[in-house]
């Protein structure tokens, strides 16, 4: 027996009155959930990724000397140098050579402590609130899709022999899933405004910052969250945002092709 509010209930009823008990939805779709574990298992990544690159050799402050795996897991466009203990030792492939995982990986890859710190931060304080409002498998959905726009912008106009990594094409991405989702709901905006352009001009400005990376997670993230929130309801809702992620994940790779297409020549 199964105990309730007032005396008890056999397992089989409580079964059959949870099957007809409509389960809760989020704002734009999904389950409602109590926890962000999307955001958790995100923040957690990242740090186990820093934590491998720094002790393969990777530098703990600003990223110097990157280790073996670091040079193989970041976002290179074609063929770059490596160097192990500040050592030149050969060169490498990179994206256009077929590499495209480092589109992916790189983006859990970080330039030193104050970097990751900085990136996760922004996870942290952004990533429940968005997670809340579309579900984890949504969130989840935005947030790679988000990482891979900024990776695919900055291999298009990038360097092609430097190396790129950080997420912060994905928070990017967050900040313009936020600026929208308060656009939708008819809240103020004022302060994400001001934080996405305070961020942009200082991605302009200070050097050695991939602003291209920052400004591809920004559209991918603004048109992904466009397509969740503006979807019609209704029982196509679901198949509506699907088919506009899948419609940004089809730009993505357009980009990656043409950068491709253009280093093999």
């Amino acid at each position: 027996m199964v105990g309730a509010s007032v005396g008890f209930q056999c397992p089989a009823c409580v079964q059959e009155g949870a099957a007809t008990v409509r389960q809760p939805t989020a704002a734009f779709g999904g389950a409602v959930r109590s926890r962000p574990v999307v955001t958790q298992v995100l923040l957690a990544t990242n740090v186990v990724a820093f934590l491998a690159t720094t002790f393969t050799g990777t530098g703990v402050l600003f990223g110097g000397s990157p280790s073996p795996l670091f040079q193989r897991l970041a976002l290179s466009p074609s063929l770059h140098p490596v160097f192990t203990d500040g050592q030149y030792t050969g060169i490498a492939d990179g994206v256009a050579q077929g590499q495209y995982y480092r589109l992916l990986t790189a983006m859990f890859l970080h330039f030193g402590i104050v970097h990751i710190a900085l990136n996760m931060f922004c996870l942290y304080s952004l990533g429940p609130f968005v997670e809340a409002a579309v579900g984890r498998l949504r969130f989840a959905g935005l947030y790679l899709l988000s990482g891979l726009a900024g990776s695919a912008l900055s291999y298009l106009l990038g360097p092609s022999t430097e190396l790129g990594a950080g997420a912060s094409g994905a928070v990017f991405g967050l900040f313009a899933a936020f600026f929208v989702l308060q656009r939708r709901r008819g809240a103020d905006v004022t302060s994400i405004s001001v934080t996405i352009v305070l961020n942009l001009l200082f991605s302009f400005s200070v050097p050695n910052i991939d602003w291209r990376g920052h400004v591809g997670g920004l559209i991918g993230g603004a048109l992904v969250t466009a397509a969740l929130v503006y979807a019609p309801q209704g029982p196509r809702r679901s198949l509506a945002q699907a088919a506009g992620g899948a419609g940004v994940a089809l730009l993505v790779v357009a980009v990656v092709l043409v950068r491709t297409s253009a280093l093999s020549a």
